[in-house]
């Protein structure tokens, strides 16, 4: 019997899926792809992350599906009871990309910037407070359409997407140091049912463990200090031997203050290093910039 694999259906979701099943199928496991529509697909208002994964998770509640992709910076910190995060295959590129001009020195003075994540705006401004920032949403396709004919000098994309769709070569990779990503940007998730031996098996034959211990301390930050996808936060954990960095950000919106930090800890424990990053982050004022 196949194995059913459950994914939301843009082109990027599919593109990401399809390469999850190739492995698993390299692995000597059929796979079936079965197509969810969620209710960030019909609704693309703000709204918190689970809009995007929920129906998915309720398929695999219900046993219609035996293994979800996600990309992880859509998946929330908290996942329902009987769920957990199976496998995390190798990272992607995990920086933003700006595309339409080569770098943010190069954009006129008081260009338009295309982007729906605050966290994207925040950094932008308080390097640029001159730019305009609009909102963009729409996947990969609809948005560089848009650069083309909607009076936008650039908008930002994840490189990871641009890569997964064959479109690196239309964005200029942003330095870390001035966009921190997203908690997960560049990861997948691969929920699975609690308790599903055979599925995590297959799963945890695809994880990086590197990848897995980066994922757990992003996650443990963004937890700690209560984020959510529409609060301007970024964490970028990175692996060098048995020791883990936690680069963090959090600004206010319109980039007027902001708090960068990191903290570094054991590869062992990176549910502590984010924790401790996030009491660090509270302890500076992350709360009251975020308005908590």
């Amino acid at each position: 019997m196949a194995l059913r694999l459950g994914t939301r259906g843009s082109a990027l979701a599919v593109a990401q899926s399809s390469a999850v099943a190739r492995a698993i199928e390299a692995l000597g496991e059929p796979v079936e792809l079965i197509e969810i529509v969620t209710s960030g697909d019909r609704q693309r208002a703000i709204g918190d992350k689970g809009r995007f994964v929920k129906e998915i998770e309720q398929a695999l509640l219900d046993g219609e599906i035996d293994l979800a992709v996600h990309s992880a910076k859509d998946l929330p910190g908290q996942l329902p009871d009987g769920l957990g995060i199976a496998g995390v295959p190798v990272r992607a590129d995990p920086r933003d990309a700006l595309c339409g001009a080569a770098g943010i020195d190069e954009l006129p003075h008081g260009a338009t910037v295309g982007t729906a994540s605050l966290r994207r705006r925040s950094q932008l401004l308080a390097v640029r407070p001159d730019l305009q920032i609009r909102e963009l949403r729409g996947n990969v396709d609809t948005r560089l359409s848009k650069l083309a004919g909607d009076g936008l000098d650039a908008i930002v994309l994840a490189v990871a997407g641009l890569q997964r769709l064959d479109r690196a070569r239309e964005g200029s990779p942003l330095p870390e140091d001035v966009l921190t990503p997203a908690s997960g940007q560049g990861c997948l998730a691969l929920e699975a049912r609690a308790g599903d031996d055979a599925v995590g098996g297959i799963a945890g034959h695809l994880t990086d463990p590197g990848t897995h211990a980066e994922l757990t301390a992003e996650r443990a930050l963004v937890t700690g200090i209560d984020a959510t996808c529409d609060t301007p936060v970024g964490a970028r954990a990175t692996l060098d031997g048995d020791r883990l960095t936690l680069r963090m950000y959090v600004g206010a919106p319109d980039g007027s203050s902001w708090i960068r930090d990191e903290l570094a800890g054991s590869v062992n424990d990176p549910t502590a290093l984010g924790a401790a990053a996030a009491e660090r982050l509270l302890a500076a004022g992350a709360r009251e910039l975020l308005g908590g």
